[in-house]
């Protein structure tokens, strides 16, 4: 008889609908995943509040988890606390790079309480995924996704998405 697969590592394989190059365990977002009497109980932390790739995300991770054997799965989406761009793993942000996506630098400091409204141009920095240079410019606040910025780079020309710190 084979043995039961690990839920952890089926729900590991799913990748991102909005950044397919990771998964979702890589992008930081699959907090959780644990069999509760006889049901796979995964918590899933979105972006930010309000991410419509959340639905696909739940649907693709029941799909996988069904498919793998799992007949009793629940998705359930934890808002505390809030996901971070720091989550994205080593690997995810070397996936990233490499598909020509500027992994975000360290996160801003979060304190309690209401994040402040920053009017005016955007400091965020990234250096070009394809050429390394530094010298880039933002040209627009959201890229493909919200979660991305796009950004062209001064010195090869090509422009490239960025993942914001958030």
């Amino acid at each position: 008889m084979t043995p039961a697969p690990d839920p952890r590592e089926v729900a590991g394989t799913v990748v991102d609908p909005e950044l397919p190059v990771l998964t979702l365990a890589e992008l930081g977002v699959l907090r959780d995943v644990r069999l509760h009497d006889g049901t796979v109980v995964v918590d899933l932390t979105p972006t930010y509040t309000g991410c419509p790739a959340m639905g696909v995300m739940r649907a693709d991770l029941l799909n996988a988890l069904h498919a793998a054997g799992f007949d009793d799965v629940e998705v359930r989406t934890v808002l505390s606390p809030a996901w971070t761009s720091d989550w994205i793993s080593a690997e995810g942000r070397r996936k990233l790079a490499e598909a020509g996506i500027a992994p975000p630098g360290p996160a801003p400091d979060r304190a309690p309480g209401p994040v402040p409204l920053r009017l005016g141009p955007s400091r965020r920095t990234a250096p070009c995924p394809l050429c390394g240079s530094p010298d880039t410019e933002e040209v627009s606040e959201f890229g493909a996704t919200a979660c991305t910025a796009l950004r062209r780079c001064r010195s090869c020309r090509e422009p490239f998405e960025h993942v914001k710190e958030i």
